[in-house]
């Protein structure tokens, strides 16, 4: 009697246990369905502008390890009796990402991404061809830029959500393409607001943990409504290599 009394007690531990679980997992929020609703509006951003050229020596020499003085004073020097010593101007190529916010095609991403940049290019989600697009405004202080793509109807957009109401402890998906890796998409959830950086004059920041990395910058940070709460925008790594993400709140959509 005893025995059964304690096989009866396991199964119904057991029992509790897996309701439990289908509990747990039953209100975790639906991810796939919100990326496949939000992930169409997500653009990929390359650029490439022109490079002042200087020689390579006083960026190499002239960066030199804490504690020890850097080589600028001979550099300066060097210049002085030989006269700046510039190599050619370069083309250089980076990429990062946007989200479109109406369906003729005006995108949203930040200023870094698209400043000072000669040629601007998108691409949409499942489309291979590249499309030109002009920037038609901007805000450095909030680091943020506005392009437009022409020539495109009904492209799949986004809304903003109040960023006002973001709460620590939400849901938040986001979508970007980090190292040109398309419509990438990562989880995670608010991890404090109005985050302070001192990293320019914008300083309103949503931290999240959702993973981002380089080439997300522009990117939407999405609630679980399927609303633009911030634009991915910076990463601060750490000592033990882990990293920060934050996100701007520039763009309320009040």
């Amino acid at each position: 009697m005893k025995r059964f009394s304690l096989s009866l007690a396991a199964t119904l531990a057991l029992c509790l246990s897996f309701l439990a679980a289908t509990q747990a997992r039953a209100q975790l929020p639906d991810f796939a369905a919100l990326a496949q609703q939000a992930g169409p509006a997500v653009v990929n951003i390359s650029t490439v502008k022109t490079v002042k050229g200087q020689l390579p020596g006083r960026d190499f020499f002239g960066k030199r390890g804490p504690g020890q003085p850097p080589l600028d004073d001979f550099f300066d020097q060097f210049d002085r009796y030989f006269g700046r010593q510039n190599s050619k101007p370069y083309k250089q190529r980076a990429s990062g990402s946007g989200f479109l916010i109406s369906a003729d095609g005006f995108i949203v991403t930040n200023n870094h991404v698209v400043d000072e940049a000669d040629e601007v290019k998108v691409t949409l989600s499942g489309d291979d061809k590249p499309l030109t697009a002009k920037v038609v405004g901007r805000d450095a202080e909030a680091d943020l830029a506005l392009i437009k793509i022409d020539g495109k109807t009904g492209l799949h957009f986004l809304e903003f959500a109040d960023s006002d109401a973001a709460k620590v402890g939400q849901w938040v998906l986001a979508i970007g393409n980090p190292f040109g890796l398309q419509n990438t998409v990562t989880k995670g959830i608010i991890s404090a607001t109005g985050r302070v950086i001192g990293a320019g004059p914008y300083d309103n920041f949503i931290q999240t943990d959702a993973s981002i990395n380089p080439g997300n910058s522009g990117g939407p940070l999405i609630t679980m409504d399927g609303k633009v709460v911030g634009v991915n925008s910076a990463i601060i790594a750490t000592a033990r290599k882990s990293a920060t993400s934050l996100a701007e709140i520039g763009a309320r959509g009040k």
